[in-house]
């Protein structure tokens, strides 16, 4: 079995509406498992734009200013299994 991670809205019928098309070769049926945030607990999807333009910027003027590490030194010190 495989699994699609998406995102979809319910409209007021109570059906999916999914904000993207899935890139599917056929016609199929599907199992859906649908997965509602609580009321007091943040959306991860929900990052403020401010927020992820101010990460961008950030990581361009890093990448300009040759503040990088060699990828191969970020994976030094995590366990893979």
């Amino acid at each position: 079995m495989k699994a699609i991670e998406t995102t979809a809205t319910i409209n007021d019928q109570g059906q999916l509406a999914l904000d993207q098309p899935l890139e599917l070769a056929q016609r199929r049926r599907v199992r859906v498992i649908v997965l509602i945030s609580e009321e007091d607990e943040p959306d991860p999807d929900d990052t403020p734009n401010s927020v992820v333009m101010d990460g961008l910027r950030q990581g361009f003027h890093e990448a300009l200013t040759g503040q990088t590490i060699p990828l191969s030194q970020m994976w030094d010190g995590i366990d893979a299994e």
